[in-house]
């Protein structure tokens, strides 16, 4: 029989991934020692392809310095280890080491699938910010948005399987962490623009989609504000619309009869310090959440945003009435080249560095497709190396 005829060398070169779910302790020590002992360790040393792992075992296994060496080294290697959900095990013990769900496990091998590591985002470094930032107003309170992080979260998802390094600085995001990419989770604006900033310095790309807060409370409270107690009011004989029940001493600023009167600070201008402190060739992407008002419409507001912060594109989600509109561009192969880091729009608008759409991932769409373009003049001067390699921007 020809070679091509031998189990473990037929399935480790003919499969596109292979996925081993339970991995045990035994099989995760076999296989980052090199074992081929078995079809299926034989089968491990045979592929080319990914490889994914899904442990399970006792708490006490996975926690072990032998275990969490052998899955440092299998990483180390290339290899994709899950890491086990919490909850119950074998009897009545619990805790870390159960199998990852099935969902979690499917999704990590469609990411796998479509991650190309030479793909048109390969050797870029990315930075995505996503969610919103909350600012304390007391020990329960805080200043916020409805921002979910959905659309930063699909962009670094994005970036990730077309081949980029890809940071995710998270504040307060309502949807799962891609897998893939580096997380950093943040609550405040002050701490989101901390942990940009310091990534920004080796990143190629920084995309600000989290909705960071213009302002925060100048003080935060040290205990919950207390509103007006209206039975203790008509109790001692006040008047309930002039009595705020809040000691002034207590929460931030004055007191009215209405309720404490909150004094804002405003927050540092993420976006525009980024600018400001760009490095050669660095290509930066803001986001908008804008209105129409009696002075402009939604668009012509978001041009001016983009004027006074200065980023190479600015992606606009329309929030009139409460709804997301995102604002995107043509398809790549449609759209007209702008200024630099611009691009002409779809539809009704044709200014540059602009975009308009209506699906939720639109986005995503633009953004991704305007990076891949980014990136062609980087590999064209650096003879097909990665972008990362280059000084230059795109021009």
């Amino acid at each position: 029989a020809g070679v091509e005829d031998v189990p473990h060398v037929r399935l480790g070169q003919r499969a596109d991934l292979v996925v081993v779910a339970p991995a045990t302790a035994d099989l995760i020590a076999r296989a980052a020692h090199g074992r081929a002992d078995d079809l299926l360790t034989a089968t491990l040393l045979t592929a080319r392809c990914p490889v994914l792992l899904a442990p399970a075992m006792h708490t006490e296994m996975w926690q072990h310095s032998a275990t969490r060496d052998n899955v440092a080294l299998l990483r180390a290697r290339g290899v994709h280890v899950l890491d086990p959900d919490s909850g119950r095990l074998t009897g009545a013990d619990s805790g870390p080491g159960r199998l990852p769900e099935p969902e979690a496990i499917a999704a990590e091998a469609v990411r796998l699938l479509r991650t190309d590591p030479g793909g048109d985002l390969a050797g870029l470094r990315v930075v995505v910010s996503a969610g919103g930032t909350r600012e304390p107003l007391d020990p329960v309170r805080y200043l916020g948005n409805r921002s979910s992080g959905r659309q930063g979260v699909a962009l670094a998802a994005t970036a990730a399987a077309r081949g980029a390094r890809v940071l995710l600085v998270a504040a307060n995001i309502e949807v799962p962490v891609p897998s893939g990419v580096e997380v950093t989770t943040v609550g405040t604006a002050r701490e989101l623009a901390e942990a940009v900033f310091d990534a920004a310095r080796t990143a190629d790309v920084v995309v600000m989609a989290a909705a960071v807060a213009d302002f925060r409370p100048a003080e935060v409270a040290t205990y919950k504000i207390k509103k007006p107690d209206v039975e203790d009011d008509i109790r001692f004989g006040r008047d309930p619309e002039q009595s705020s029940g809040q000691d002034p001493g207590q929460g931030p600023g004055e007191v009215d009869g209405a309720g404490p009167v909150l004094r804002l600070v405003r927050n540092p201008d993420v976006l525009r310090a980024l600018v400001t402190a760009r490095r050669p060739g660095q290509f930066l992407v803001g986001f908008a959440a804008e209105t129409g008002d009696d002075e402009a419409d939604v668009l012509t507001h978001a041009r001016r945003k983009r004027e006074r912060k200065g980023c190479d594109l600015l992606v606009v989600n329309d929030v009139s009435g409460g709804r997301v509109r995102t604002h995107r561009g043509a398809p790549a192969r449609r759209r007209r080249r702008g200024r630099r880091g611009s691009l002409g729009q779809q539809g009704t608008d044709r200014r540059p560095g602009l975009g308009r759409g209506t699906r939720p991932d639109a986005g995503t769409t633009f953004c991704g497709a305007y990076l891949a373009r980014v990136n062609r003049p980087h590999r064209a001067r650096t003879g097909g190396k990665p972008a990362a390699a280059a000084e230059q921007g795109a021009t």
